[in-house]
């Protein structure tokens, strides 16, 4: 235990990470460097400072990392129109990688033996970081307290708390919700308390991001998103950059009821989970994408690009952002995207993300070709004979030989 004489700890400030700091520094004798991570989680990132220096913390990062957040993870994310197991837009799951890079970077800057985070043995999120830690410093030392110490509930870290000295604001603590949350830039999750039991329906009062449809405007909101490259550069007109362009269609979105999901998934740790979460930007980030990329992609690049994409996506679930099959597998996806450029008109509508037109000069799209009206020779009628003969050759042949096919 003496050999850790330096940890980075992942520091949101909340009672599980402050309980963290006075275990690394009494169970490791260790000296503890905080770092706090702002990736748009919508609450203040300044107060863990005054916290992290009550408990006797010298080293300390709070780094706003918004932009970098959407621009180098979530965009690129999108490119692939990623979802995992058919529903989830993986917003916990792509703000990790990020973390990592940087748990990794601040243990080389301040020379520190090992770093150190707050996610339990039950979930993803252990994977996530230590994967990442893993392949970007294949020597580092990782400590999971979750795994190592005996406290296994709120109440037995408040205990803790207690017995410690450390400083907790009792009447925040009250008024806490009682799901376990995860916020940042791209989504925010519930899960625990009556989320539990698959069959309970999330209470009204839980959601944060977003109105119920029900309670959504009578008249439809109208927006065009213009694309270059497969990202998002404005809106309306007007240039945005990444971490803009999200959060204006968080809140546009969410005013517009648009964005929840109640979902089981499957964990990778092997068990089932049940999670509800609100992703406004996202869930129309994905609409509009599809949309720009069924005018100017090829058919069989797009169809390439489906085929991958729930690997895609089960990789970065599993969390390998930081692998070499990710990386080819973006190679690939951010060619597709040079042509993916034009503008999508969507109306969002009490909880509905509607494309009502899209436009581009790079669009395959030709209405000579495609009319139903007089095309002047563009297409010959005929040439679809003997295409659709050729095509259906090898079951003619199988039926003459009284193969049955039924």
């Amino acid at each position: 235990m003496s050999d850790y004489k330096k940890v980075v700890l992942a520091y949101s400030g909340g009672l599980d990470t402050s309980v963290i700091v006075r275990w690394l520094q009494d169970t490791y004798q260790a000296e503890v460097v905080t770092f706090t991570a702002d990736i748009g989680q919508g609450e203040e990132v300044e107060p863990a400072r005054a916290k992290a220096e009550a408990l006797g913390v010298n080293e300390i990062y709070i780094e706003d990392l918004r932009e970098e957040f959407v621009r180098d993870y979530v965009f690129p994310m999108f490119r692939a129109n990623t979802v995992y197991e058919g529903e989830y837009l993986l917003g916990t799951s792509i703000a990790r990688p990020l973390i990592a890079r940087r748990l990794v970077e601040i243990a080389v800057e301040t020379g520190a033996d090992a770093i150190s985070h707050g996610a339990t043995g039950k979930g993803n999120d252990q994977v996530r970081f230590e994967l990442g830690a893993y392949a970007l410093q294949p020597g580092i030392k990782i400590i999971a307290p979750w795994r190592e110490w005996d406290l296994t509930s709120r109440e037995s870290l408040m205990t803790y708390c207690a017995q410690h000295g450390i400083p907790v604001d009792f009447a925040s603590a009250k008024k806490k919700s009682p799901y376990s949350m995860d916020a940042n830039l791209l989504h925010i999750s519930y899960e625990g308390d009556l989320l539990e039991n698959p069959w309970n329906e999330p209470e009204e009062e839980m959601w944060r991001w977003s109105v119920s449809p029900e309670a959504a405007p009578d008249q439809a909101t109208y927006l065009e998103l213009s694309y270059q490259g497969g990202d998002i550069v404005a809106i309306d007109g007007v240039a945005m950059s990444a971490a803009e362009v999200l959060g204006y269609l968080n809140r546009v979105a969410g005013a517009n009821g648009i964005g929840r999901l109640d979902l089981v998934e499957n964990r990778y740790v092997g068990m089932k989970s049940r999670g509800c979460y609100e992703t406004p930007g996202g869930t129309v980030m994905l609409k509009a994408h599809r949309a720009i990329e069924s005018l100017t992609l090829d058919r069989e690049v797009a169809h390439l690009k489906d085929e991958l994409m729930p690997r895609y996506a089960t990789l970065l679930y599993n969390g390998y952002w930081w692998s070499p099959e990710r990386k080819m597998l973006q190679t690939a996806i951010d060619e597709s995207q040079q042509v993916v450029n034009g503008v999508v008109r969507l109306k969002l509508y009490k909880g509905n993300v509607i494309v009502v037109g899209r436009q581009s000069a790079d669009s395959l799209f030709d209405e000579s070709i495609a009319t139903f009206e007089e095309d002047a020779g563009a297409y010959n009628q005929q040439d679809a004979e003997g295409f659709i003969k050729l095509n259906a050759l090898r079951m003619r042949i199988a039926a003459n030989k009284g193969r049955d096919l039924g």
